[in-house]
């Protein structure tokens, strides 16, 4: 443990956004500028396009997202998927699991900071709105302090009027990704005392996202959001986090003129006991670590951390304050880096980042995983068959010594164009007849149809007889189904 780092013993017990009461403590982050929030606003205005364009952009006629629960209709990429791809659903989330796990423990939280939809609208849309409106942090703080003038009420009426207009455009492109793009032109055109419920639902949502962006905001991302809570387990020594590097930063100080490190060092020489013929000089300053203890890293940190204690639950990745310290150190002259990327061990140990053979490993299980579930979505058939027997029916005696079974079929169309299908019994003297004719699958669509099974008796020597029937889409088998034939047998 390093014995030089400031004393504050207890700021893990205190909560960031709360006063001595136990009350809410408002936070008013410092803007900054640099090259990690250059980077991460263009990686902000990326994805803010890709989310609003998501639900309007369609390909080839259809949508090239949609989250359908309602309707159990799902689009992801322009690939539609059906409820029979709940395996593929399940698969994907176990993936997605281990990925943020092994993801973090590797390279920190660099989701919550750079791609959260969170972080991304509290950071880069509402507190620049809020920045605009209000001002700077002094200017916001001075502001909150003040009584209810024109101004103040002006200022803040305008500032949760535009919250709440751009809640209502988040809630819209919510609602359009689940209901698609035509449904919800036909939600907010047509007349509204037949849309209660959708237009109900919009406002609900409306005000859930007001509600988060301009009351809760970080306690989002420490006490709601379960991510943030996993944080603690699974980061360790190796994880790439945003660290102070309290080994060259320490112990802290203003920075002081002339040279005072080597008049130290010549006063230590000059005093040293071995030497008593030569007269004691006064002490020197001490040498102190490059931090000067400006404290702009807490100034701009939108979570209220001090990233000097450590690494804390409330940090985000943000890299706010490697920016702020960065522009700090090219003013005194010292080398940039003070705040930087680095896991704990390589600070201790004054090493460089590399790719250990730990961080290989879990890159290779990473990618592992995501190939195994890009292979199931490649080889996902393009037809799914449903075949199950009758309710409530055995079997049925017909002319000629047959002896046939009633069968139920659901065909889903996976693709978006019809598709020929045509069935056939894995035995010869086996005759399978649909009750209406089943020779196409619209695109897209769920088709359901019966048919019989018909089987000479003399053929039948079980109970049970297992029997296969090929699906085929034009002269291609596209799936196999096993089914059993009821049959009468005698002692």
């Amino acid at each position: 443990m390093n014995t030089n780092v400031a004393p504050q013993t207890n700021f893990r017990n205190v909560v960031p956004t709360a006063n001595a009461s136990g009350g809410r403590r408002w936070l008013y982050p410092r803007s900054i500028t640099g090259r990690f929030t250059r980077w991460r606003t263009i990686v902000a205005v990326v994805l803010l396009v890709a989310l609003f364009a998501g639900p309007f952009v369609w390909v080839d006629g259809h949508p090239l997202f949609m989250f359908n629960v309602l309707e159990r209709r799902f689009i992801f990429f322009g690939v539609p998927f059906w409820p029979q791809d709940f395996y593929l659903v399940a698969i994907g989330l176990v993936t997605f699991i281990v990925f943020i796990a092994l993801f973090t423990v590797v390279y920190g939280r660099v989701w919550c900071g750079w791609a959260c939809p969170q972080t991304i609208f509290m950071e880069m849309v509402f507190r620049k709105i809020e920045v605009w409106i209000e001002g700077d942090s002094n200017a916001r703080m001075r502001l909150d302090a003040s009584p209810w003038t024109t101004e103040k009420i002006w200022k803040k009426g305008l500032k949760h009027g535009v919250f709440f207009l751009i809640s209502f455009m988040i809630s819209n492109t919510f609602l359009a990704y689940l209901i698609g793009r035509d449904q919800w032109l036909l939600l907010i055109t047509d007349d509204p005392a037949k849309h209660i419920a959708g237009l109900s639902s919009m406002l609900v949502f409306t005000g859930v996202f007001y509600l988060v962006f301009a009351r809760l905001r970080e306690i989002v991302c420490t006490t709601i959001c379960p991510y943030g809570r996993l944080q603690g387990v699974l980061l360790d020594k190796n994880s790439l986090i945003v660290a102070y590097d309290f080994i060259r930063g320490e112990p802290r100080g203003k920075k002081e003129r002339g040279n005072a490190g080597v008049a130290g060092r010549m006063a230590s020489i000059v005093n040293d006991t071995t030497h008593p013929a030569i007269p004691a000089l006064p002490a020197f300053p001490a040498h102190k670590g490059d931090c000067i203890d400006c404290k702009l890293c807490v100034q701009v940190c939108p979570m209220g951390i001090d990233i000097r204690n450590g690494t804390q639950l409330e940090c985000v990745n943000c890299t706010l304050c490697m920016d702020a310290c960065d522009d700090i150190m090219t003013k005194i002259d010292r080398p940039q880096g003070l705040i930087r990327m680095d896991s704990l061990r390589g600070i201790e140990e004054g090493k460089p980042f590399r790719f250990t053979s730990r961080i290989k490993a879990y890159s290779i299980a990473l990618l592992a995983l995501l190939s195994i579930l890009g292979f199931l979505l490649i080889s996902r058939p393009v037809i799914d068959v449903t075949v199950l027997r009758a309710p409530g029916q055995l079997f049925q005696r017909e002319a000629n010594n047959k002896v046939s079974n009633l069968y139920l079929i659901e065909v889903v169309n996976k693709t978006y164009r019809t598709l020929p299908v045509s069935f056939r019994l894995n035995r010869p003297d086996a005759q399978l007849t649909f009750v209406q004719p089943l020779t196409q699958v619209p695109a897209g669509e769920l088709t359901k149809s019966m048919f019989f099974i018909s089987l000479p008796e003399k053929a039948i020597h079980e109970n049970s007889t297992p029997l296969q029937i090929d699906v085929l889409a034009g002269n291609k088998v596209v799936e196999q189904i096993k089914t059993t034939f009821l049959g009468p047998v005698k002692p």
